[in-house]
């Protein structure tokens, strides 16, 4: 299990697969440039907290799920528990988990995935936020590479079980964002509603 969790009684968690632009995001959303980001899947290992601020609150980054290039499936599986059981531990505490996925390739990623005896990763980490009643924001990363924009956001919608148009889920659970271009107005959109909805207006400068 991950270790060292500062004291805070409120945080963010960023999850996802490896290489889809958490860390990129994180530095965007928060002007920290400590950040480890890589062409290499992986990178992040351990649980990135950013607290810098005077608030009991924080944006934490969690290492990424599923293929990691030279982790043995062994380790890849544990860091995947570890996800799991810190969401589980600190659900009380999570304001909100943002699901990072690649726009680009997340439909095939999830229908490569999908048989009778596997749920896709990023499908299994969304219900699995759901029944903890942890508020779930899906941050469709690199959509400056997607040509059909409105027909990948509904065949997003379609794979997690929420009812097309996407648009419906617009400023509360789908963010369509480009990290790399500062593109990220969509996610600090949904992050103020739920700030809100926990009537945590105090947390709202974070995401201007």
């Amino acid at each position: 299990m991950f270790e060292n969790r500062p004291n805070r009684d409120a945080e963010v968690v960023f999850v996802g697969r490896s290489n889809v632009g958490k860390s990129t995001l994180m530095r965007e959303l928060t002007g920290h440039s400590g950040f480890n980001t890589g062409k290499k899947p992986g990178v992040t290992r351990k649980p990135n907290h950013f607290d810098w601020a005077a608030e009991s609150f924080m944006f934490t980054d969690l290492p990424g799920f599923g293929f990691m290039s030279g982790v043995e499936e062994g380790r890849r599986e544990q860091i995947k528990t570890n996800i799991v059981h810190y969401i589980e531990d600190n659900a009380d505490s999570i304001l909100a988990a943002v699901l990072v996925v690649d726009g680009k390739s997340v439909i095939d990623i999830i229908d490569r995935h999908t048989n009778d005896e596997e749920i896709p990763h990023d499908v299994e980490m969304f219900y699995f936020l759901e029944e903890l009643d942890v508020p779930a924001i899906v941050a469709v990363n690199k959509m400056d590479k997607v040509d059909d924009r409105d027909e990948r956001l509904n065949d997003l919608c379609d794979r997690l079980g929420l009812f097309p148009p996407w648009e419906q889920w617009e400023g509360e659970v789908v963010a369509p964002i480009s990290a790399k271009r500062g593109s990220i107005e969509p996610l600090k959109e949904a992050l103020r509603f739920h700030f809100h909805e926990a009537k945590r207006d105090d947390l709202l400068k974070f995401v201007k």
